[in-house]
């Protein structure tokens, strides 16, 4: 295969990805006009959104560079940095400001400069935590980023933030250590989390972001640097041997796919009134959930994560009538899915129906 037609291959795939995304826009929208969508479908629409971005980033990682990382709310920061930087940035430059709530161009302008923070705060941690652990593997590098994440959560629920006409108070003790001011208002209220943001997140937005960061990984995936990458994942040691600086690609890697799981974090705070650093939304089950997405879809597969995340996430909430047998329903289909992606059987199948289809469109194009 010639570089121009490698090329062009690469460019229908990643356009039928980008498609496929916005094909489901079009539909969600449709649906919405025509009164189709439930009001619980439409709530879990940013949701949706923010487990697309996490799926892909996360993919980046254990798919393209190879590494297992279980801390999809540590290593990336992807849950505690947005909740921290992005909430607080929105709620101290507001209270600064004096900027009313229901200004919208205002809120959507600190938006976009919560995205630029959150990306940016999860991007530095990402090498805080890569250039220390750049030699493990495998199940060590999970569990350093699974107490890597253990510790951001802890850390944001013991965080006290205050802000009076003297400035941004920190305290790590209790809200009276602020020491603030009258009139002066606590932002950030260690473990009961965060309230007062306004609610910026829309799901065109979401769209929108997860637009981009198709864009960022399979522009990524598909360059030099990607390639080298992908030498490094497949034979650390052939590709050191031709030169391939392995630490400089490898804290690349974790610190695109952090920044990119901080913009997913800012999108997942501001579509929230409340957010405390919980078990519950930043556990180890959302770490698991997230890798499932990634496993099921195919590891480096970027458009079967996708639609990997949009299955597992919908399916629960279409099934909710089902009370008695939605989560069994959910585990068939996981099976299901996993033995559809790992099964030789089911591989042979799907080779000899591309296979099939390939000759036939051929044939088609000789008559």
């Amino acid at each position: 295969m010639n570089i121009k037609t490698y090329r062009n291959k690469t460019l229908v795939q990643n356009g039928v990805t980008y498609g496929i995304v916005l094909a489901c826009f079009v539909l969600i929208q449709v649906l919405t006009a025509a009164g189709g969508m439930t009001s619980l479908l439409k709530g879990i629409l940013v949701p949706l959104c923010t487990y697309v971005i996490l799926a892909v980033s996360l993919n980046l990682t254990v798919g393209i560079l190879g590494e297992l990382s279980l801390g999809t709310r540590g290593l990336h920061v992807r849950w505690a940095w947005p909740f921290v930087g992005k909430r607080f940035f929105t709620n101290a430059v507001m209270k600064t400001c004096d900027i009313a709530k229901n200004d919208d161009q205002a809120v959507l302008l600190l938006f976009i400069g919560a995205i630029v923070i959150g990306a940016l705060a999860a991007a530095v941690c990402g090498l805080m935590i890569g250039i220390p652990v750049l030699r493990l593997k495998g199940d060590y590098l999970a569990i350093v980023t699974l107490a890597f994440g253990e510790i951001i959560k802890n850390l944001i629920n013991a965080l006290f933030v205050g802000i009076d006409s003297r400035g941004i108070h920190f305290s790590l003790k209790d809200a009276s250590s602020l020491n603030l001011e009258e009139g002066g208002e606590v932002i950030i209220k260690g473990a009961q989390g965060i309230t007062g943001t306004p609610k910026a997140a829309t799901f065109t937005i979401g769209i929108i972001l997860v637009l981009i960061t198709l864009f960022i990984v399979l522009n990524l995936i598909h360059s030099r640097t990607g390639r080298a990458i992908m030498a490094i994942r497949d034979n650390r040691i052939a590709a050191e041997s031709v030169g391939i600086n392995i630490t400089k690609y490898k804290l690349l890697a974790f610190s695109v796919s952090a920044a990119l799981a901080g913009v997913a974090g800012v999108l997942y705070a501001h579509n929230l009134a409340t957010l405390a650093a919980t078990p519950k939304a930043f556990g180890y089950n959302m770490s698991i959930m997230i890798l499932v997405f990634v496993v099921l879809g195919g590891i480096g597969n970027i458009r079967g994560s996708i639609i990997a995340a949009v299955v597992l996430t919908l399916l629960p909430e279409l099934l909710r009538g089902l009370s008695n047998y939605r989560m069994l329903i959910y585990a068939i289909v996981l099976i299901a899915m996993m033995l559809f992606n790992s099964s030789p059987k089911a591989k042979e199948l799907r080779s000899r129906a591309a296979a099939s289809l390939k000759k036939q469109k051929k044939q088609a194009k000789e008559e």
